[in-house]
């Protein structure tokens, strides 16, 4: 199973959540892969959701990502704002949607 997991490769954008300001990781190297598959798939199960949003309610595709954002903020999501960031940027590539800015307060406890 140890082979399987070191055949994902973290895009460095990922990584750069988990990375200080020299590049080292913060985080074990496991945790951080298993993170970036949690949120790779998130973002892939969000492209059905998303879809149905712009054909059904939001008429814009950076509001439909904008509003996807602030939920996955929410404070009992579990997920951080840094990778709810980096979902809905990917969710708009898979898209293929501009993504807009995106900004959240970090939920407050």
């Amino acid at each position: 199973m140890s082979e399987i997991e070191n055949q994902i490769v973290v895009p460095p954008s990922f990584i750069a959540l988990y990375s200080d300001a020299h590049g080292r990781l913060r985080e074990r190297p496991a945790l951080v892969r298993e993170r970036y598959e949690l949120c790779e798939d998130l973002a892939g199960h969000l492209v059905g959701q998303a879809q149905t949003l712009y054909q059904l309610q939001v008429p814009s595709e950076f509001e439909v990502l904008r509003r996807i954002h602030a939920g996955l903020c929410a404070a009992e999501a579990s997920v951080s704002v840094a990778e709810a960031t980096w979902m809905v940027t990917r969710l708009a590539e898979l898209l293929q949607w501009q993504c807009p800015a995106l900004t959240a307060q970090a939920p407050s406890n």
